[in-house]
C-alpha cells in the first residue's frame, strides 16, 4: 500500500512538471506586441530666393564729438563768477567758466609793462636827432600805449641801424617778456571753447587750485559719436557717409547716424576694426548704451534661416515625399539668432522649426495651417 502511494504521488509531481515546462515553452513562443508606428508632425517652408541686405549688428556707449578736459596751467584760488562751476552748467562760446585769483600775478604784468613804455620814452630824444624819420611811428606808438590793455605791437623797424638801436636798448626782449607774461595772465581764466553744458566739476569756489590739476570736462551737446568693432571680413564693405540705423537698448526710441570716420588699424587681440558713427538727436545724453546696424552688403540668391535650422554648419533638412532627408548649404553670414545661406533651389521645402531627434529617412507628416482652417471651417 505504501509503495502504491509513493507511486502515485510520484507520477502527480511529474505530471505537474510537465505542464509547467509546456507552459512556459508556449509562452516564450508567443511574439511582443509591435509598438505603433509614430510619424511626427513637422512645419515647413517653401523656398524662394531672393536679395537679402546683410546687417551686421553692433553697440557701444555714446560720448560727446566735442569734448575738452579742463586743466590749471597756473596755480591760484578758484573765485566766483556769475555762474557756479558746477555739473550741468551750460556756458556759450567765450563765456569765462571758471577765473582764479591772479591780484599778484596781474600787478607784475603791469609792473613790466611800465618798464617797456619807460624803456621807449627813454630812446624818443635819441630818436629824433640820429632817426628824425623813425621818431613818428614811436610817437604814436607811446600815444597808444595803454597799460590797462594789451600791450601793442612794436613799430616795424625799416633800417638795420634803427633795429641795432631799438635792441641794444633791450627793448624788444623786454617787449617780448611782457607778452610772455600776458600769455600767462590769461591762463587765469578759462572760456567755453564752443557752446556747451560741463558734465564734471572737481573743484569749488575757494579752492586752492595747482599747476597741472584736473577741474572738469566741458562738452558740446548737440552731436555725439558711437564708436562700434566691426569683424575686420566686413571693413571693406564700409564707406563713410553711410547711414546708420540706431536704437536704444529697450527698442522704443530710434535715430538715424552716420559713418564719420573708419580707423585704418585692426586690433590684433579681437581682429575687429572701429567704425565712429556721428549722431543727432533728442534724448541723447553721453553714456547712453545704443544698438546700431549697419548695412554691409546685398547677397543675392540667398535666403535667411534660424541657426538652430543648420545642422553641422553646412547641412539642413528638406522635405520629399513625406521623409526627411540633408541637402548641403553655404552659409554665408551668422547673426545671433539668423544664418543667411546660398544653394537651395526655389521651391525647396524645408524644415520651419527644428524636430527632436531628426534624422535622414525619417518618416513625417507636413503640418498644413490651411487645412486645418477648412476643417475647422466646415465643422
Amino acid at each position: 500500500m505504501r509503495n502504491l502511494t509513493i507511486a502515485i504521488l510520484s507520477i502527480l509531481i511529474l505530471g505537474g512538471a510537465s505542464y509547467g515546462a509546456y507552459s512556459l515553452i508556449t509562452k516564450k513562443k508567443k511574439g511582443r506586441p509591435k509598438p505603433p508606428k509614430v510619424v511626427k508632425t513637422v512645419f515647413i517652408d517653401t523656398v524662394e530666393n531672393r536679395t537679402v541686405p546683410i546687417v551686421i549688428p553692433a553697440n557701444g556707449n555714446l560720448t560727446a564729438l566735442r569734448r575738452v578736459e579742463l586743466y590749471a596751467e597756473v596755480q591760484g584760488v578758484l573765485k566766483g563768477g556769475n555762474k557756479l562751476f558746477k555739473p550741468g552748467q551750460k556756458y556759450v562760446k567765450g563765456e569765462s567758466l571758471l577765473r582764479l585769483d591772479a591780484s599778484e600775478y596781474y600787478a607784475t604784468v603791469q609792473s613790466q609793462k611800465s618798464n617797456l613804455y619807460n624803456l621807449v620814452t627813454s630812446i624818443m630824444p635819441d630818436l629824433r636827432l640820429d632817426y628824425p624819420e623813425a621818431y613818428p611811428k614811436w610817437q604814436t606808438y607811446l600815444s597808444n600805449f595803454d597799460i590797462n590793455k594789451s600791450v601793442p605791437p612794436l613799430p616795424q623797424m625799416n633800417s638795420e641801424q634803427e633795429k641795432f638801436f631799438v635792441t641794444g636798448r633791450n627793448i624788444v626782449s623786454t617787449y617780448y617778456n611782457v607778452k610772455n607774461l600776458e600769455e600767462r595772465l590769461s591762463k587765469y581764466s578759462i572760456r567755453a571753447p564752443f557752446s556747451g553744458i560741463l558734465t564734471e566739476a572737481l573743484v569749488t569756489e575757494g579752492t586752492l587750485v595747482r599747476n597741472g590739476q584736473k577741474l572738469g570736462e566741458f562738452i558740446d551737446p548737440s552731436i555725439y559719436e558711437l564708436e562700434v568693432a566691426i569683424n575686420k571680413s566686413f571693413s571693406d564693405l564700409l564707406k563713410v557717409g553711410e547711414e546708420v540705423k540706431l536704437n536704444n537698448l529697450e527698442n522704443t526710441k530710434s535715430w538715424t547716424g552716420r559713418v564719420s570716420r573708419i580707423n585704418g588699424r585692426i586690433d590684433q587681440a579681437t581682429q575687429t576694426i572701429s567704425a565712429f558713427i556721428e549722431v543727432k538727436g533728442e534724448d541723447l545724453k553721453e553714456g547712453i548704451y545704443l544698438e546700431a546696424h549697419l548695412n554691409a552688403r546685398n547677397e543675392e540668391n540667398a535666403i535667411s534661416i534660424s541657426r538652430k535650422l543648420l545642422v553641422d554648419e553646412s547641412q539642413v533638412f528638406v522635405v520629399k515625399d513625406s521623409i526627411l532627408d540633408l541637402i548641403p548649404v553655404t552659409p554665408v553670414y551668422f547673426s545671433d539668432k539668423e544664418v543667411v545661406v546660398k544653394g537651395l533651389p526655389n521651391g525647396t521645402r524645408i524644415l520651419s522649426r527644428t524636430v527632436p531627434g531628426a534624422y535622414a529617412g525619417m518618416l513625417v507628416k507636413v503640418y498644413s495651417e490651411k487645412k486645418t482652417e477648412t476643417a475647422k471651417a466646415e465643422q
